[in-house]
């Protein structure tokens, strides 16, 4: 019998769960890396919603696989549809499910696009009419297939969750959005680095680790349900978030706090070169750099099928037999979100290189909240926003000391920004060409968040020249 897959994932919730040493509860999320492989150095390849999943579902980078901006109705979309994950999965005689969230289509267009044979949130509960109901639901119906499930022939079972995306009133994380004020208690909470310990600061974040708690229960409840059904031995799990967490300095920017997540696997991975299969288990924690770009070809080695010729990743599994990493760097990209900002950025051990094709706003891609309410009292977007950033993480891991004109650094900025050339002419980026063309019905909002024009189509972009320093 084939592994079975289940990929869990959620919304904008960056490292910040109990494994990862944070003070939030998330007791199911620790059990289960306690019983699989974490991953500490995991990152996104692009920290906005569709362009992530689009790079972790098709193994290639947004600007390769053609998901710009946002999908949905902000129009953006992939260039082949059967190069997702369901697609290649059920091809090899996988039944393929989703239950919940996914931002890889329209959803009037994704049971054509995405191929799934089974959409399991519907059709739709009445009773589902708060935020909290909708990710119970999710869990609920994902539970059900799993107990169900044809022993006959192995499922492929994405089940995503809205939580701990931004919801409800002041776009705060609230359960529900009839509540009106916060749900958290900010008393006894500090927030994530970089950002300050304020009152502000504490009380969202107070709301944050009541969403995340929602995450684990529900996330927890699929995973009960492959215990229920004695099919956690051969099921590869991947749990897994699209980027940071939605606070300022973090969601849509590359740095650590913007493209950093979760990646936690439990399962099958190959078998090993003494002809033994390895095993994602053990509560083993790996330092090495990984990118999502890597999911697709590690699920097709823990799978047992053959990896397709356009991954752009490479597979995880010789860490299991002691290499010390499978890449030198990671690469990440921003395109569209909310507004342009056409960014890229390189990430070694020690150092990431960022390089700016626009200058925006610091605030611009930032969803509203209190925490960038505050940012933008003390002056945040004042503050001038380079062409290109080198940052040192080992003795700057917030990201705040530009050392782009520092001569003691000149020949690691030289070799970040090669490594990045190099990385965009092989891949194609378009953003090489000077000029970045958006796919036509693409939308995004227009002006900046204090006078904004309303949603309008997205424009072709004259990008600042990558010129050889």
């Amino acid at each position: 019998m084939k592994t079975n897959i289940l990929y869990l994932h959620s919304h904008d919730t960056g490292r910040i769960i109990q494994p990862y040493g944070y003070a939030v509860d998330t007791p199911n999320l620790q059990r289960f890396a306690e019983q699989g492989v974490l991953f500490r150095n995991a990152f996104c390849a692009g920290p906005t919603c569709s362009p992530s999943r689009a790079a972790l579902l098709t193994g290639q980078y947004p600007h390769s696989c053609g998901m710009l901006g946002l999908s949905g109705k902000r129009g953006a979309r992939l260039n082949d549809y059967t190069r997702h994950l369901s697609h290649y999965l059920r091809g090899q005689g996988y039944v393929t499910a989703l239950s919940g969230v996914q931002h890889e289509a329209p959803k009037e267009e994704m049971r054509t696009l995405l191929g799934y044979d089974h959409y399991l949130d519907e059709p739709w509960a009445p009773w589902a009419d708060s935020f909290l109901k909708w990710n119970a639901f999710y869990a609920s119906r994902a539970a059900e297939f799993i107990l169900r499930a044809d022993r006959k022939r192995p499922f492929f079972l994405s089940c995503g969750f809205s939580l701990t995306h931004r919801m409800g009133p002041g776009e705060q994380w609230h359960t529900s959005e009839k509540a009106a004020e916060p749900q958290g208690d900010p008393r006894y909470v500090r927030p994530p680095l970089p950002l300050p310990d304020t009152p502000e600061t504490r009380r969202d974040f107070a709301d944050f680790r009541v969403a995340v708690r929602h995450l684990d229960h529900c996330m927890g409840k699929v995973l009960a349900a492959l215990d229920e059904a004695g099919l956690s031995d051969q099921t590869l799990v991947v749990i897994t978030t699209d980027h940071g967490i939605a606070y300022p300095r973090m969601k849509c920017n590359l740095n650590d706090a913007g493209t950093g997540v979760l990646l936690i696997m439990r399962g099958p991975a190959r078998i090993g070169t003494n002809d033994l299969p390895l095993r994602w288990e053990g509560g083993r924690v790996f330092d090495a750099l990984v990118s999502h770009v890597d999911v697709f070809p590690t699920i097709c080695e823990g799978a047992g099928i053959s990896l397709p010729n356009w991954l752009q990743g490479c597979a995880l599994s010789p860490l299991l037999e002691g290499a010390p990493s499978v890449r030198q760097e990671v690469f990440s990209e921003v395109n569209w979100h909310g507004y342009p900002e056409p960014l890229r950025s390189v990430r070694t051990e020690r150092y990431r290189y960022v390089r700016r094709f626009l200058l925006r706003k610091p605030s611009d891609n930032c969803d509203p909240s209190v925490s960038r309410t505050l940012f933008r009292l003390y002056g945040w977007d004042d503050r001038p926003v380079p062409v290109e950033a080198l940052y040192d993480l080992f003795f700057d891991p917030t990201e705040s000391a530009n050392l782009a004109g520092d001569p003691a650094y000149a020949s690691v900025l030289c070799d970040l920004r090669l490594r990045l050339r190099r990385w965009m002419k092989a891949t194609e980026d378009p953003a090489l060409s000077g000029r970045l063309i958006p796919l036509d019905g693409m939308t995004v909002w227009k002006g900046d968040k204090d006078k904004h024009e309303g949603i309008g189509p997205a424009e072709a972009l004259d990008l600042i020249p990558f010129s050889e320093e």
